[in-house]
């Protein structure tokens, strides 16, 4: 049962090798065609054009960039599509291309599954890290012991179209914002002449992310009424933060917009509310 795979980025490079490796049959395709050729010589089947690449294949595999260029390459390809062919889209795309494009494609006689990862490189070349699908679960059991073999983790979502991505989406926002939070602690460890290695230490001890689920209880509540932070002494922390990088010359990633919030709620009357009545709004 052949498999193809149009995209060799990272991801896409690292499951083919990963796929190989167990045995399987993979028929490549890229828009940089170097990539492609590399996986020659580990025995996959590489060809000159998307449409060429998916002939004969029972599961077409997306590695690409955005909703634009999944639909682009599923044009360029649906020629060499064979009846009944099931695509699976591993791309960070919005919902709604996921939810489109799994209606146009049924309509046109195939299925489509949005399956997006938290995996980098290594992950995918090791099958590990997590997989998200949502939808139908006829095709997703038909397709569970194919991605199992690709993932440490297969997370089906339940019956909703387009939940994966959203869930993908939602995990990408958390590491980039949080990712954006290290930075700045970094800029303030520097302006502190605080090291690194010292911040390492101290997390290793007061381990922040223990809190999360609470403190996401706590935020989607609506009820900021008893405070174990006030707003105003939030913000008058965050003013130091702010004032001791500045006098280091450095810089701040988020902070100062978390600055500019807060004072939002303050001057709405909520200063003495728990200072996370700054997620109300995305809470109700």
């Amino acid at each position: 049962m052949a498999r193809a795979f149009l995209g060799m980025g990272l991801l896409g490079t690292n499951f083919v090798k990963a796929l190989l490796e167990k045995g399987e049959q993979v028929q490549v395709w890229s828009r940089n065609p170097e990539k492609a050729l590399l996986l020659e010589a580990s025995g996959a089947g590489v060809f000159a054009s998307a449409a060429e690449a998916v002939k004969g294949a029972d599961h077409i595999h997306l590695t690409l960039k955005d909703d634009a260029s999944v639909d682009e390459v599923l044009v360029s390809a649906a020629a060499g599509l064979k009846s009944g062919a099931v695509i699976i889209d591993h791309t960070t795309t919005s919902a709604e291309g996921a939810i489109q494009r799994t209606k146009e494609w049924k309509e046109r006689g195939f299925r489509y599954l949005h399956a997006p990862v938290f995996m980098g490189p290594a992950n995918a070349r090791e099958s590990s890290g997590y997989m998200l699908v949502s939808g139908d679960q006829e095709v997703i059991g038909r397709v569970t012991p194919l991605l199992e073999k690709m993932t440490g983790r297969l997370i089906n979502l339940g019956l909703e179209e387009g939940k994966a991505a959203a869930m993908k989406l939602i995990g990408n926002c958390f590491l980039i914002t949080f990712t954006a939070g290290l930075s700045d602690t970094l800029s303030l460890g520097k302006a502190l002449n605080v090291s690194a290695q010292d911040i390492g230490a101290l997390l290793d001890i007061w381990n922040p992310a223990q809190t999360l689920p609470n403190r996401l209880l706590r935020l989607s509540s609506g009820d900021y009424s008893k405070p174990s932070w006030e707003l105003n002494m939030a913000r008058k922390d965050t003013q130091l933060f702010i004032s001791s990088v500045e006098q280091g010359s450095g810089a701040l990633a988020v902070i100062p917009a978390i600055a500019a919030e807060m004072d939002r709620w303050i001057a709405k009357g909520f200063g003495t509310s728990d200072w996370t009545v700054i997620a109300k709004d995305a809470a109700l």
